[in-house]
């Protein structure tokens, strides 16, 4: 199965000289002015990277993340129905969308990461897969000799060769990840792409929650004070003429200022309620639960308090899955789990309801996504027909981690890995290997220490290049080995506010 893949990969590495053949004709008509062929040729290197990927991933247990830049939003148009782009105006947004689309792919330099790896690749790929083929076949033709030296030596190439298929094709995947993952830098620019996008959708909401504010002013509690106004100036009137009649609209004017009052309440509870500031998120959730009709269990572990912003998104957040689940699940019980973990905050809210929760349907669920996603935060959801719905929150932390969290010194096996590639690569690849092709190549009869200048003559230059390889494989995989490892930390410590996109 070993031997087949790294056959499959080594064949398809070597027939990306056809797409690489494309790549250059397409440039040079986009260098002639023909630009229109430069998105299809980057959209088949871009299909062909995503399956360098994939199989990577699969066969090789290396997960690559595509690193693209997220693509651009379609074209608004103007008040007057026109769609510009830059001093240009277009009656459809056909070539809007061309124009900016071009400009992401030619912008995004995941684009000239592919194709630096796709012109690497038949020479890499085609070296590192095919040369245990290649080893056997050179064992083969030294047993067809049938010489009592090269019998045993074809058998011995034969089996090393076979042999290093599997660190061949890991180093293959290391070296694919190393080369089509996402940069420190593209991380960061699709984490300010999606920054930008989550500050235009804070705004939006912010506008509507500023309108319902308003709109709830308006209706009630400014409603409910004119008319107190009005009422109290009958009640002036009223006061020598009739004092009973007087003592009825005070009663009124008292009524409608309670219940003003509640108004207000439920608005300032509805903005930031009081019991969040005073006492905390925990305490703030319990309250919560009590007004509920729900049967609501809550059970809150936090240690250090939040940040007002986080609590306060949390909060409304349980809010909305607690109003959904009995409004549209028809959920009898409710268990609310607070705490930390990982240095991010976790809630987890669990109900007996129908189930069948979707974002896509509304629900709220998109105004939840979207009020944690201002903190980096995310909501997961389990919601099969028939439930139970169970809605995971995780937010991280600000100022929750540690600085010395960036420097996780390597473990285990990678750990000694590193240590002998470093330590021993030099003693295959420049002794063993380059000093001897140096002393092969000018016939120098000194033999020194050099083992593979005391084999016979077929065999001292296979072992020659096998010495030179194996140098070459130590120093790349503690390299790749040593990457990998930051890059992973550099992707875990983004999490989902990357923003990349495939």
């Amino acid at each position: 199965m070993t031997i087949g893949r790294a056959l499959a990969l080594g064949a398809l590495a070597l027939t990306d000289v056809l797409l690489l053949t494309t790549s250059l004709v397409a440039a040079v008509l986009a260098a002639l002015g023909l630009v229109f062929f430069f998105m299809p040729m980057i959209g088949l290197v871009r299909r062909r990277t995503m399956l360098a990927r994939r199989l990577t991933g699969a066969w090789l247990g290396v997960a690559t993340e595509p690193p693209y830049l997220p693509p651009p939003p379609p074209p608004r148009p103007q008040p007057d129905g026109w769609y510009r782009h830059e001093r240009q105006l277009y009656r459809t947004p056909r070539w809007p969308a061309w124009h900016d689309r071009w400009k992401w792919m030619f912008t995004d330099p995941a684009t000239w990461r592919d194709l630096a790896w796709l012109w690497l690749n038949p020479l890499v790929g085609g070296s590192l897969l095919l040369l245990p083929l290649a080893a056997v076949w050179c064992g083969l033709d030294l047993l067809w000799r049938q010489t009592p030296l090269t019998v045993p030596s074809g058998v011995a190439v034969i089996v090393a060769g076979v042999a290093a298929v599997p660190w061949l094709l890991r180093l293959y995947g290391w070296w694919t990840h190393l080369c089509l993952a996402p940069t420190a830098r593209s991380v960061l620019a699709g984490r300010v792409r999606r920054l930008d996008q989550l500050r235009t959708e804070t705004a939006d909401s912010q506008a509507a929650e500023l309108r319902r504010i308003e709109r709830d002013l308006h209706d009630g509690a400014q409603a409910r004070l004119v008319a107190m106004g009005m009422t109290l100036g009958a009640v002036e009137e009223l006061m020598d003429k009739d004092p009973g009649a007087a003592k009825v609209l005070l009663a009124k004017a008292r009524e409608a200022s309670s219940v003003a009052l509640t108004e207000l309440r439920d608005l300032v509870r509805g903005i930031h309620p009081p019991v969040l500031a005073e006492r905390g998120l925990g305490d703030a959730v319990r309250a919560m639960a009590l007004d509920s009709p729900l049967k609501v269990t809550v059970t809150a572990d936090l240690g250090k308090r939040p940040a007002a912003p986080v609590e306060s998104a949390v909060y409304f957040s349980i809010s909305e899955l607690l109003t959904n689940a009995a409004r549209h699940g028809g959920a009898d019980r409710v268990w609310i789990d607070i705490g930390v973990r990982d240095g991010a905050l976790r809630v987890t809210v669990t109900d007996d309801g129908s189930g069948g929760a979707d974002p896509a349907r509304g629900s709220g669920l998109r105004g939840v996504e979207r009020r944690l996603a201002a903190f980096d935060g995310v909501l997961a959801l389990n919601s099969p027909p028939g439930g139970p719905t169970t809605a995971t929150i995780d937010l991280p932390l600000a100022g929750g981690g540690d600085a010395s969290e960036d420097k996780v010194p390597l473990r285990g096996w990678r750990r000694v890995a590193v240590a002998l590639g470093w330590g021993l690569g030099w003693l295959p690849l420049f002794p063993q290997g380059l000093v001897a092709m140096s002393f092969k190549i000018f016939g120098s009869d000194e033999r020194s220490w050099f083992l593979a200048l005391y084999l016979p003559g077929p065999l001292q230059w296979p072992m020659i290049v096998f010495n030179v390889l194996l140098g070459l494989a130590m120093y790349g995989a503690a390299m790749a080995i040593t990457s990998a490892h930051s890059h992973r930390r550099l992707i875990e410590r983004a999490g989902p506010a990357l923003g990349l996109d495939g």
